[in-house]
């Protein structure tokens, strides 16, 4: 069996914010290209910061974190845009435009990078199809539900065609059904090889993947249980 590259990896990774609040501590993680790893723990464990720091909007007070081969850390500051459209992020809060469709807030995260006009009416349909959203195309983000909003926001996460989904809570605001709905599509999309880490404190939802769960408290990894074992208190 051919071995999986390793795609994020933490190397005695702390993180201290100022006035000397430990976010993480001593932080040791690998994480394999095509994997699904749900990261978990109550609010304030640290599971966001650990997110920040694997996009770099974040940078190690200690150790190393590395993307496909390459440490975050020696990063360019010109380099740090390109490095992040290899990940495409999800948020609880949506953040669409309000004045732009369906389609065209997905559309315009490849205009600002000057993508063809013949390439994104190529792309963009075949990314709504993807989050099942077609019929949702010309709607603005006041006539969709939160389950579609959150659709849509991942339909623009996925148009770069990112080496990983990061979610980060992506679930947070929903009713249960969106809540699972929204969980199948990141499956989904990991059952295409993209990697997906998720971040919940959500019970059901983790439990839904049965895929590797990692446990932060107070800033420590307690358990990295790799078929979801692991079950919320």
């Amino acid at each position: 069996m051919e071995e999986k590259n390793i795609i994020i990896k933490f190397e005695n990774v702390s993180k201290v914010y100022k006035g000397g609040f430990p976010a993480l501590e001593n932080i040791n993680l690998e994480i394999t290209e095509g994997e699904f790893v749900s990261i978990i723990g109550q609010s304030g464990a640290g599971k966001s910061t650990l997110l920040k720091l694997i996009y770099a909007e974040e940078f190690p007070s200690v150790g190393s974190v590395y993307f496909n081969g390459k440490s975050l850390g020696e990063l360019s500051r010109g380099k740090l845009p390109f490095h992040r459209r290899m990940i495409g992020t999800i948020f609880q809060d949506f953040s669409l435009l309000s004045k732009k469709t369906a389609y065209e807030n997905i559309a315009y995260a490849l205009e600002v990078l000057g993508v063809p006009d013949a390439e994104i009416a190529e792309d963009v349909p075949q990314i709504l199809d993807i989050v099942g959203m077609t019929d949702k195309a010309d709607k603005f983000p006041h006539q969709l539900s939160g389950g579609e909003k959150q659709k849509i926001a991942i339909a623009r996460a996925l148009i770069h065609k990112p080496l990983i989904i990061i979610a980060d809570e992506p679930t947070v605001n929903l009713d249960p059904d969106s809540a699972m709905e929204i969980m199948e599509l990141l499956m989904k999309i990991n059952s295409f090889g993209t990697t997906v880490v998720l971040s919940s404190h959500h019970k059901d939802i983790v439990n839904k993947a049965q895929k590797r769960v990692i446990v932060l408290e107070n800033g420590v990894i307690i358990n990295d249980s790799p078929n979801g074992k692991y079950k919320l208190n």
